[in-house]
């Protein structure tokens, strides 16, 4: 089954975004100063960086970005972008719909929109590799030039290259949080890793008497089970996970040490400097500082 899209080169000034079809390309017209300030998107948003350089924030994390950068935003997500040189940019929105109307297997759509729910926890460029940044740039260069000329067939070329972009971000994603999934790992083993990723900021679900409620299994069991799915405990890929936002925050926001420890749960800043000085042997003030 196809799924129709729109195409657009506009700007506009709306503080929220909303997305009538499953798929819209929206291609930003060269400018030296972003015409929008702090907005946010109620639907899916790839964000390519054709051109030029500068800044974005996403949910108070700023970013540096350059030519051949590309960013994800989840539904809810607030960002702005700030130039510092001319800057053109190049979007592709989906919204929930957009995973039911495609041509692959629905168990490979239904684990990718599970990845990109959870993706903005992860946030910077999705890019991390010099092959993968490269085959992106190929891929973008044959869909803009589709955009541009509109050939014959050009909106089946166009869907098959929206596909092909998606996957290679869903495989990135993948790559990034502490314990990959594959298609290999077990459905429950696969739905626990996103239940943790979905409520890191929630320790009380995190528990595990909670988590044998939600997946109907034993205490006893559920740990057991995913040990020997993913060969770590719950208690390590939870911790371990957690670090991993922590540094970012760390990285690339100006929360202080504090809104940080009351974001995860911690019962205070001392707290926090203990997990993340047993996990990383220097307190969160001192990663900070190196990190700068």
């Amino acid at each position: 089954m196809g799924y129709f899209y729109t195409i657009k080169e506009y700007f506009h000034t709306m503080k929220k975004d909303y997305l009538a079809q499953p798929v819209e390309l929206v291609l930003k017209e060269p400018a030296a100063i972003c015409p929008r300030g702090k907005h946010s998107v109620s639907f899916f948003e790839l964000v390519y960086i054709v051109s030029g350089t500068g800044t974005q924030t996403i949910n108070g994390s700023n970013f540096k970005y350059k030519q051949g950068n590309l960013f994800l935003l989840a539904p809810e997500d607030a960002h702005c972008f700030t130039f510092l040189t001319k800057t053109q940019l190049f979007f592709i929105r989906f919204n929930k719909v957009f995973f039911h109307s495609n041509t692959l297997s629905s168990a490979f759509w239904r684990r990718l929109e599970q990845t990109l729910e959870n993706a903005s926890r992860l946030p910077g460029s999705i890019l991390k590799n010099r092959e993968e940044h490269a085959f992106i740039g190929h891929l973008m260069h044959c869909l803009l030039a589709e955009f541009r000329n509109k050939n014959i067939y050009s909106q089946e070329l166009m869907q098959l290259l929206i596909q092909s972009i998606m996957t290679v971000v869903g495989r990135n994603l993948l790559q990034q949080i502490p314990l990959p999934i594959n298609e290999k790992t077990e459905d429950k083993a696969a739905g626990i890793i996103q239940f943790v990723h979905q409520h890191i900021y929630e320790p009380e679900k995190l528990k595990t008497a909670h988590l044998s409620r939600v997946f109907g299994a034993a205490e006893t069991y559920i740990g057991r089970y995913f040990k020997n799915e993913t060969g770590k405990t719950l208690s390590e890929y939870i911790a371990q996970y957690k670090l991993q936002l922590i540094e970012n925050r760390l990285k690339h926001s100006n929360m202080r040490i504090h809104e940080i420890a009351g974001e995860f749960g911690f019962t205070d800043k001392s707290h926090l400097n203990r997990f993340f000085q047993k996990g990383k042997g220097v307190t969160p003030s001192a990663y900070r500082k190196a990190s700068s």
